[in-house]
């Protein structure tokens, strides 16, 4: 009997929308989901891991993976590269897991256009104004970044309609919950 692969799910939102939060959420409740952790050049804060939260790489090291094909996509964002290596990704599926991805929008496309079976799931805030209030108070950038994010997220909601499915993040409980059973369906239903 050939092994089923597995499913690639690939969440994106823009800074600030809870997706962090929702794909947390989603993997402590779907323990046979893998997370997939993305390269990035962009220093690590202060409650992160490297090779739990991201594989913190050079600038250099980074472009040598470029050269080297190793990923299914990369994008430089906010003055930092971030990518997904194709050797997690490839390995997993084609061992049975479903791999989840919290992944940028455009990182999230390149993703369907080389793996057309993926998922593509994006939460979006309840306005433009509440996103912007949330990237203010979580002051994690300083001025320069914040303005950056909050361009880049006009950019990000203008692509919502390319994805399979969207989730508004108004209230986080009830996005968590609408994620889980979204989630459910997908993997434990064979819909795709």
């Amino acid at each position: 009997m050939e092994l089923k692969k597995g499913v690639i799910l690939a969440f994106s939102a823009p800074s600030g929308a809870g997706k962090t939060t929702i794909v947390r959420s989603i993997l402590a409740e779907f323990p046979e989901l893998l997370f997939s952790v993305s390269a990035t050049t962009r220093k690590k804060r202060h409650n992160e891991k490297n090779g739990v939260d991201y594989f913190f790489i050079t600038e250099d090291e980074f472009k040598n993976k470029i050269d080297h094909n190793e990923f299914v996509e990369w994008e430089k964002v906010y003055d930092y590269y971030y990518g997904t290596l194709k050797s997690y990704i490839n390995d997993n599926i084609n061992n049975g897991k479903s791999v989840i991805l919290e992944i940028d929008v455009k990182g999230a496309l390149e993703v369907k256009n080389i793996y057309p079976e993926a998922v593509l799931i994006f939460i979006t805030p309840p306005s433009f104004d509440e996103l912007v209030k949330r990237l203010t108070n979580r002051q994690t950038e300083d001025e320069d970044d914040l303005k950056k994010r909050i361009e880049r997220a006009k950019m990000e909601l203008s692509l919502k309609n390319k994805f399979d499915y969207v989730i508004e993040n108004n209230e986080l409980d009830k996005a968590v919950s609408d994620a889980k059973s979204l989630i459910e369906k997908i993997i434990h239903k064979g819909e795709r």
